[in-house]
């Protein structure tokens, strides 16, 4: 039994969390995606997103009726899947393009390793095929993968898998293309009728946090710049941050855009900004030459927004969830800092926190440590031995996986090697953190610093 250490110290929940150094003394704008990052929401959202796209499917795709009776499963899926839309399946796949065995998925059924490999030939995916199907959902070439990596898209994934498994039980020929299209087609045209029924009634959608306004209003007092940046609507953002907030809330941004279509307005270079008309809740279309506290816009690109207002590179801050249509090109095209909010770090952190899960892990490495240093011993009783650690190791690897998620394990890493999603996210973003408000424990003064790790050339710690 692996013994003599005190187990490491449990992990700040709310903690923020640098993969870049970041110095706030250098920002003085900061800026907000909407969706899961001043709106955080409840479970409902995702019942009543899959319920309204299952409803689409029946109703107006004409799939079976029966197809209504399929509810969604809580917990069945993570984000940052990919799907393989030429294959049908729902698979894991980590940084180095490998896909992990026993995460893949045809509808609600596991498929076997041999199953995995005959169809693949290979763990390892190429680049052109996992990455072929567009961020902003446009195909390119022949081949079809497509990551599914926001938070609404985990319905979408329930749904698709759903409708899979329903097909495949009843034996009803089907195409995965087409599948996959049309539950995607579903669940985006149904976003205006889900507006709706959120803003009518956002306290049973929205997470209300108490120390949002008091996060602002320290910004502010600090002299910092506040804009937000939303794909969302006008009447729907309003509505979430008159509860959030109160009906104050645009007094807090210096500028305000909605209907933003990210990621192209990030990579569009000519799309101008219109006034939104609060009374008649439409555009007024002349042409807007500065940007003014009080007004909403709608569209335009961040060029411009840079060249209205002078907020540029590393003097920005901007938070979003999503890796790719929030970070990816304010990061690496404008050279803004970015910080990605990530809500299921609050229930994975308390998962790495219990002793049971340190404990799992130590011993796990310990095992690793073993096999590697006596893999070539001679004589069947080292063998035996070796294969007894070996089963012991693989044991531990899904009862470490298990705890997260049965299905697909944790979001950030496979058994031994980070996600696929997760080198995005440390790719584009500069910090992370469940909240925005968790920034409250630090003063607009603070330096965060990456940890150093190791390299696996280099020594793993100075003091072990």
């Amino acid at each position: 039994m692996f013994s003599g250490k005190k187990p490491p110290p449990d992990v700040e929940v709310d903690g923020v969390f640098a993969t870049n150094e970041l110095d706030l003394k250098n920002v003085s704008v900061y800026g907000f995606d909407y969706d899961y990052t001043l709106a955080c929401y409840k479970e409902s959202v995702d019942h009543l997103i899959y319920n309204l796209g299952r409803e689409t499917l029946v109703r107006k795709l004409k799939y079976p009726s029966e197809i209504l009776k399929l509810n969604y499963q809580p917990g069945f899926a993570v984000r940052g899947l990919h799907f393989d839309i030429g294959k049908g399946l729902l698979l894991k796949v980590d940084s180095f393009h490998q896909i992990q065995l026993g995460c893949v998925y045809r509808g609600l059924t596991p498929l076997s390793d041999e199953e995995v490999l005959n169809l693949y030939g290979q763990h390892y995916i190429p680049a052109d095929y996992l990455e072929s199907y567009a961020h902003n959902g446009s195909q390119q070439g022949s081949s079809k993968m497509a990551q599914l990596a926001d938070l609404f898209s985990v319905p979408e994934m329930s749904l698709l898998c759903n409708a899979t498994e329903y097909f495949v039980n009843n034996h009803i020929d089907y195409h995965p293309d087409i599948l996959f299209r049309d539950v995607k087609s579903a669940v985006q045209s149904i976003h205006p009728v889900m507006h709706q029924i959120v803003q009518n009634k956002p306290e049973d959608y929205l997470e209300k946090d108490p120390q949002l306004e008091v996060f602002f209003n320290r910004l502010i007092n600090a002299g910092k710049k506040l804009f937000l940046v939303t794909n969302s609507p006008f009447t729907f953002v309003n509505k979430g941050m008159q509860y959030l907030i109160g009906k104050h809330w645009r007094d807090i941004f210096d500028v305000v855009i909605v209907q933003a279509r990210k990621p192209k307005f990030f990579t569009d270079k000519n799309r101008p900004f219109r006034i939104y008309d609060l009374n008649h809740q439409n555009h007024v279309w002349d042409k807007v030459r500065k940007l003014e506290k009080g007004q909403v816009y709608t569209e335009g690109t961040v060029r411009q927004l840079q060249d209205m207002t002078g907020w540029k590179g590393g003097s920005v801050l901007y938070f979003g969830d999503h890796p790719y249509t929030d970070l990816a090109d304010a990061s690496l095209m404008h050279g803004w800092r970015t910080g990605a909010i990530i809500k299921e770090l609050t229930s994975e952190i308390q998962t790495l926190n219990t002793s049971q899960f340190k404990w799992h892990v130590n011993w796990l490495q310990v095992l690793q440590q073993l096999i590697e240093q006596y893999q070539e011993s001679e004589g069947e009783h080292s063998r035996k031995l070796i294969r007894e650690w070996i089963a012991e190791r693989d044991q531990l690897r899904k009862d470490t996986k298990h705890v997260f998620n049965e299905q697909f394990g944790s979001l950030f890493r496979t058994y031994h090697n980070p996600t696929y999603f997760s080198r995005r996210l440390f790719r584009f973003a500069d910090v992370y953190t469940s909240n925005v408000t968790n920034f409250l424990r630090f003063s607009p003064k603070h330096t965060f610093y990456a940890r150093r790790g190791a390299l696996p050339h280099e020594y793993r710690s100075w003091f072990v």
